[in-house]
């Protein structure tokens, strides 16, 4: 098996065409045993094996520099840059991440993760190599709707500007996620569609130098193209045509599906998902914003190119205007959704914790200094959501909930959740951001009455004495459990407090609490600094209560296992219970 003799790129030089076109087939079967049977994006890697392989044929890696976009199609990338063995080796799966990572190999540049930055990340590296006098390439693989993100533009502009060896691969394969939107990608469709020659060229426009490739998953064509325009003294633009999935009839014919996901039979094409059937946090959202829509023209919900967390395909159709997708263009979405409420339309913006990242600026200053009233549904936010170091999504509470004028929520059920939505769009008095339990869905059965625009108000789910317990959001149940532990096992019946408000707190109730309690426990599904519980801590300071914070350390944790990091962070019932028997 040629795959498994490659430690290193050099390897490939030594190999004629044919033999190539074997370590095609080789790796893409790897490939497929390894994401059927633990899961990852297949449908990028499957898409770029020719590409990969030719790359690293005609280029001299790591003297000549690849940064990968999002970097989540590199599995290829590490099968020849002596890691193969976490793709041939079930033993060994877990030991690559599955995006670069220069811990691992000298050949993985940055850790990536979030999208649209692999051309302002390379145009920096080319600057520095020409400051310094340096003589090698500079590599930008982009694709996957990448080139929607704002900064790629960005990136594009100054990488012209310089006037240098950049090269800039767009793997053209006529989907981001789900499906590519906005006008660059018409123009892409023109370029392909005339092989290239369309007038219009918006690659062209910029300045690059413009090749174009029909044959992206042919391994000969795409080592002829890199020979042409290796060690170029200018920037170039490589337009290459590729199908996403390729080498897989069912990845092929359902791109969307089978961008990424867990385990999957070969043979159907199913996902073997653990979760089983029901109804989730993603599917009741879906349906009580179609309720909404249907009764309100003006209900609009916008998604930043993941749609389908929200809505199916088919719902998608159905739902027609009142959906938008922007593409992997986060800034945008969220300016966006400032801009329909200031016209009167009632917008929810669906966003991945670690994506909303991206959106800072355009949060604190399009939304909330105009104070108006869009709705960010914050999903995945829990150290139960995606555990890559790129992915986390636990900052947010500091990253929100500081900021003025935003009401942020935390909801612990099914019930204040589809509340505080309909709260939130009906409302026109504030920017609302809801945090997404995650997790199997809890119901209770009972609708909740809670008058949301009374800001701050926090209910108190039990009354007790000695000990309050603040459980926010996703820690709700294990505020319960402790005080379940504490009255079972040492006769102390605790207040159980859910804060529901994440960005304000309830002073009246803080102050009541000096009166019969010794001390406060904060319970949050975050980091701890600068999150709920140190705020709560700050406003007590000067009162005889001793405060107990819990979280998540601050740190970029990568592909942990969620129950060990909440043991490590002493989030584990007996571990609370000891530490407030000390205290008491």
């Amino acid at each position: 098996m040629l795959l498994e003799k490659i430690k290193s790129p050099k390897e490939l030089k030594e190999m004629s065409i044919e033999e190539l076109k074997i370590l095609v087939n080789e790796a893409r079967e790897a490939l497929l045993r390894k994401v059927s049977q633990h899961g990852g994006h297949n449908g990028p890697n499957l898409g770029v094996v020719e590409m990969t392989i030719a790359l690293h044929y005609v280029f001299d890696s790591p003297k000549d520099k690849f940064v990968f976009d999002v970097s989540h199609q590199t599995y290829i990338h590490k099968m020849l840059t002596g890691r193969g063995q976490a793709f041939t080796d079930p033993a060994h799966y877990e030991d690559v991440s599955g995006y670069t990572n220069p811990l691992e190999s000298a050949h993985d540049l940055f850790s990536i993760g979030h999208t649209s930055t692999s051309l302002s990340l390379a145009n920096g590296v080319a600057k520095a190599r020409d400051l310094k006098q340096e003589d090698y390439n500079v590599v930008a693989i982009i694709g996957d709707g990448s080139l929607s993100g704002g900064l790629a533009y960005e990136g594009l502009n100054n990488i012209v500007e310089q006037a240098t060896n950049t090269i800039v691969i767009v793997n053209d394969n006529d989907q981001s996620i789900a499906e590519n939107h906005g006008g660059l990608y018409q123009n892409l469709k023109n370029l392909r569609a005339s092989k290239g020659a369309a007038q219009d060229n918006f690659f062209k426009a910029l300045g690059f130098e413009y090749h174009y490739l029909d044959a992206g998953n042919d391994v000969k064509e795409m080592i002829d193209l890199f020979k042409t325009v290796k060690d170029s003294d200018h920037p170039v633009v490589l337009h290459v045509h590729t199908i996403k999935g390729a080498g897989f009839k069912l990845a092929e014919e359902n791109r969307e599906a089978f961008h990424a996901g867990g385990p999957f039979s070969l043979e159907t094409g199913e996902y073997l998902s653990a979760g089983g059937a029901g109804a989730t946090y993603n599917s009741v959202t879906a349906d009580f914003l179609m309720e909404k829509m249907a009764a309100d023209p003006k209900v609009v919900a916008i998604n930043g190119g993941t749609p389908m967390m929200l809505f199916s395909q088919e719902q998608r159709k159905k739902i027609g205007k009142q959906f938008v997708d922007v593409g992997i263009a986060e800034e945008h979405a969220m300016t966006m959704t400032a801009g329909l409420a200031q016209n009167g339309a009632k917008p929810v913006w669906a966003v991945f914790s670690t994506f909303m990242q991206r959106s800072y600026d355009q949060i604190s200053h399009d939304l909330a200094l105009n104070n108006l009233p869009g709705t960010i549904l914050v999903f995945s936010a829990s150290v139960n959501g995606m555990n890559d170091e790129s992915h986390l999504g636990i900052f947010d509470i500091p990253f929100l909930s500081h900021i003025p004028n935003i009401v942020y929520l935390a909801p612990t059920n099914k019930e204040e959740y589809l509340a505080m939505l309909d709260w939130s769009i009906e409302q026109s008095d504030h920017p609302v951001a809801i945090r997404v339990p995650v997790g199997k869905l809890k119901e209770v059965r009972a609708a909740d009455t809670t008058d949301y625009s009374r800001l701050n108000k926090n209910e108190v789910t039990q009354t007790g004495s000695q000990v309050a317990l603040f459980g926010l959001g996703n820690f709700y149940e294990l505020a319960v459990k402790v005080a379940d532990k504490l009255s079972e096992a040492h006769g102390i019946k605790a207040t159980i407090i859910n804060p529901k408000f994440i960005s304000g707190l309830d002073k009246q109730l803080l102050d009541s609490l000096e009166k019969e309690h010794q001390t406060v426990v904060t319970l949050e599904d975050g980091i701890l600094e600068g999150g709920y519980g140190q705020t709560v801590a700050s406003y007590l300071g000067d009162s005889e209560l001793k405060v107990l914070n819990y979280g998540i350390d601050k740190q970029f944790h990568d592909r942990y296992d969620a129950n060990e990091l909440l043991i490590q962070n002493g989030l584990s019932v007996d571990s609370i219970v000891q530490r407030i028997l000390s205290t008491i």
